[in-house]
Order: structure tokens, then sequence, then C-alpha cells
């Protein structure tokens, strides 16, 4: 079974009244810039992870009516992007008056298969639908929308906490309701010479589920509005260019509208899950954060933050360079995990407590000449897990790619981070060091990006283990069932080590 398969495929039907795209595992751009306010339907471009996980997204149709049908749009598919339901999508922009005007509406049409990655685990199906009006004041823009989400979920229990006047935490029961299914967002932005501000604030009910924020505003701001349900948020930041330097500071405050149930609360209270409760409480974390990002690009015609910055930047020195903190007083509802056989799902036991994390980050473009050039990622800072293990983590490290003519050269260097799955993270699973290199060579010249291009390489990957890491075995020690079983706790012992080393040529058939 499964000898030949199809890798990709995309298709594309020109009509009078219509033109329409299919796509299979080639990647769609979300409609964030075409009034999709809240996030609807996001961007479906994931590299290299759809074949690390064997999965099958996007998989589906892009309609875009013309004439009399100009003003609609519609997408349909079985997984439009990694982890969604079976859905429709229909989105309806005009101008009326003055205001640009879009409506849009999502239905699932049934239940995703089982998941083969934590990074897209599939939520119960879903309704809902959106309004958006946006406007231009000459210096200044506004935008207005409303949302309507889960209403097929109103009557479902859930739980709640609250704390009593001798200060003890006491679990309840409520109900979803009609109110819970509405949310609102307004935005307001400002532009003159070098100078430019946006302020944006939101209120979403328990129920009202929108998406990330996939746009940008006006720079490569990290602190974005989540699109959960279940919170009241404000953000607001302001860029202002000193010839090619810009400087951009920015702001975030968020809280859910019921706190998150700790882990060890008395039974049968428990922290609620995607899975088995109608909303939670994760990346509507309660947080309060500030960021600051300089950005030099003397070419700024190829914009630093384009998507395909990579490829288009032109500059022979171009840097973005970032600090973001995030005080963060409360925990987290429960992740959902996979176990070892990559398709049965749970929910973790609680999640990482209360923490307080920061993260400095660059990125440096370097186009010295058409032939020759390098991209380089550096990072450090603290972070947690997604499960239920409490340690902090503080890593650094980064990576570059440099191509010459037809070869590339991709090298990475981590220090106490996590591997390269999203399994490692979930269990809070880390190496103290990792290094990796990969050197290649192709037919035509190479691709910044990781695409199916016909190319000959060598690649050599290094880790060390600790009692974190995965098949570290010093010792060995008995269980309960008299199994000799690897003891990753025994002291005495150094530092593991495991080493690969690939030879690869892949050949691409294609246009």
């Amino acid at each position: 079974m499964e000898r030949f398969k199809v890798y990709r495929a995309d298709i594309s039907w020109n009509a009078k009244h219509f033109d329409l795209k299919g796509f299979y595992r080639t990647g769609h751009y979300h409609w964030g810039y075409e009034g999709d306010f809240f996030g609807f339907y996001p961007e479906a471009n994931y590299g290299p992870n759809i074949d690390i996980y064997n999965g099958e997204a996007p998989f589906g149709f892009e309609l875009s009516g013309k004439k009399a049908f100009k003003n609609f749009k519609v997408a349909f598919g079985p997984q439009l992007w990694w982890g969604a339901n079976p859905a429709f999508l229909a989105k309806y922009s005009r101008q009326i008056g003055k205001f640009d005007v879009t409506g849009i509406f999502h239905e699932d049409l049934d239940a995703q298969a089982p998941a083969v990655s934590s990074f897209a685990v599939p939520i119960p199906p879903t309704r809902r639908a959106a309004l958006h009006l946006k406007r231009k004041l000459g210096s200044v823009g506004v935008e207005l929308g409303g949302i309507w989400s889960n209403s097929n979920r109103v009557g479902e229990i859930f739980q709640v906490t609250r704390e009593t006047a001798e200060g003890k935490i006491e679990v309840f029961q409520d109900e979803t309701t009609m109110d819970d299914t509405w949310g609102g967002k307004a935005k307001l932005t400002y532009a003159s010479g070098p100078f430019q501000w946006y302020a944006q604030g939101a209120a979403h009910g328990v129920l009202a589920q929108g998406g990330a924020d996939y746009t940008k505003t006006y720079t490569g701001w990290r602190l974005k509005d989540s699109g959960s349900g279940n919170q009241v948020n404000f953000l607001t930041g302001f860029t202002i260019g000193v010839g090619n330097l810009q400087i951009a500071p920015n702001f975030l405050w968020q809280r859910p509208i019921e706190d998150p149930i700790p882990a060890d609360v008395s039974a049968p209270g428990r922290p609620r899950n995607i899975l088995d409760d109608p909303f939670t409480v994760r990346s509507n974390r309660e947080t309060v954060a500030g960021e600051i990002l300089f950005t030099y690009d003397p070419t700024p015609g190829t914009w630093m933050y384009e998507w395909n910055n990579d490829m288009a930047e032109d500059a022979k020195f171009a840097v973005s360079s970032g600090f973001v903190y995030r005080h963060q007083p409360t925990t987290q509802d429960a992740a959902i995990g996979i176990l070892g056989d990559g398709r049965t799902i749970f929910a973790f036991p609680g999640a990482a407590p209360a923490q307080d994390l920061w993260e400095a980050y660059a990125r440096i473009v370097s186009k010295i000449s058409p032939d020759f050039g390098f991209i380089s990622n550096l990072f450090a800072g603290t972070a947690q897990a997604n499960g239920s293990d409490a340690r902090l983590i503080k890593r650094f490290g980064g990576d570059v790619r440099a191509i010459y003519k037809k070869t590339k050269l991709t090298a990475m260097a981590k220090v106490n981070d996590w591997g390269p799955y999203d399994y490692h993270r979930d269990f809070n699973l880390t190496f103290p060091l990792q290094l990796m290199v990969d050197i290649s060579t192709s037919l035509a010249k190479p691709s910044w990006f990781e695409l199916p291009n016909s190319r000959l390489g060598l690649r050599y990957t290094w880790r060390s283990l600790d009692r974190y890491s995965p098949r570290y075995s010093p010792a060995t020690k008995l269980n309960d069932r008299g199994e000799s079983v690897p003891d990753p706790t025994a002291v005495g012992f150094d530092n593991g080590r495991e080493w690969e080393i690939q030879t690869y040529l892949q050949i691409n058939i294609g246009n």
C-alpha cells in the first residue's frame, strides 16, 4: 500500500464567471487583507513539517467570482488548513458608501480524522460568522468588526472557579448561553511621514472563537491578538523612522473572562481542555507584555517583513532585532498531547505554572552579490512546555543559510532547547547541545525556502543527552514488572550523545 502516492498537486480553472483553484499540500494565503478581521481562514504554508508528520494539508478549493459575482469568494474542502475539519467558508465584500464591508461565514461539515501532530489537533465542529467595516479618514484608518461563533455549543456544561471569603478556591458548574457566542473588535491606525501608530481592542465571549491575526501592521511585531474566545484585550504600538532605522515599541494586555482551572484543584474539578469543554484558557492566558523592535533596512523596496523576503531581499546587510517580555501571573488550562503511537490523543493533567518569560531575537539578511548571500536567525530567552511539566528552560541558539552559486549550506546550533518534533515541547524534552550542518548542490540555483528541488547533499546531526532528553540511558533499573528499563536519573554519569550522517539524492519532477 502507498508505494506510489501523489506528493503535492494544484489545479486552476479560469472560467467566465469564476476562477477555481485546487490545492493538495501546496499551501495557500490567508484572507486577512480581504476583510477577514477575525482570522477565520488562516495561512496554510507548512514547509517540511508536512513531510515530518505525513500530513495531508491543506486540501481543498478556493473559488473567486467574476463579473456579477466579483464580490464573492468561497473555500471548501476536507482540510483547508492543518487540523481543520471538513468545512465551507463564504466571503462577500463590497463598498457601501464610504465603507468597505465584508461578511464571512464558516461552517464545519464533519469532524476531522485523528490528529498526527499536537500542533494541529482538530477541535469539535463549529459554526461562525463575522462582519467587518473599514474606512479611511485622511491619515486615520478605522476598522470595526463583530463575531458570532459556536452557536451549536450553546447549552454545554463547563466548570468555573470562584474564591470564597475565606480565600479558598471552589469549583462550580455553569452552562453556555447565546450571549457567550458574541464578540467585537475595533482598530485605529494613523500614519504621517516617519510616524505610524495603531491601537486595537477586542472582547470575545467564551464561545466567540476566532483565529490568530496573520496580518502585519506597519512592522513585524510578535505581540498580536490571538483571536481566541473567552478574553478581552488591548494592543497599541508605534513606529518611527530615523533614516534607514525603524524603532517600534509595542504593548499587549489581555485577560480571560473565565480564569483557568489549576491542576491542584479539588475533585471533581479539573483543568479544561478543547476536546471535553466548550472553551479553554491557552493563548488567551492573562498577559501583560511589551516588546521593542529595531529594523535596519537600506532597501525598503524589499520590505523586511514580507512573506517572501528570504528570496526578495537585495540589501547587502539588513537586520531586524527585537526583545519581548511577558508577565503571566496565572497558569493555563490543559493542552492536548499525542501518545507514542502517533495517533492517540489525551489531555495533560494540567499546565505549566505562572511564569514571566522573555525572548531576544534577531534576523540578519545579507545578499552580497547575485551569486552569494546568507540569512541568519538568532534567539535567546526563557520558555515553558506546552504540557504540564513545570521546568522552565533557558535556551539560546541560531541557524544560518548560505548560498553560493549552486551550493547551499545550512547550519544550526541550539543550547538547552527542545528537539525538532512538537512532542519534545509537549513533554519538555530538551537537549544540552544540538548541532547540524547540511551542504548540498543543485542543478539550478538553490531556493532560500525548503521547497522540492533536485539536489545532492550531505547532512550531519549531533546531540548531547541528559536526564531531560529522550533516549538517555546511562544506567538501567528494574521496573514494577521486573523488566530492565533505562534510568535517566542515575547519578555520577556524563551526558550521552547521538549522531547521524545522511546522504541524500532528491529528484524533483515538475514545473
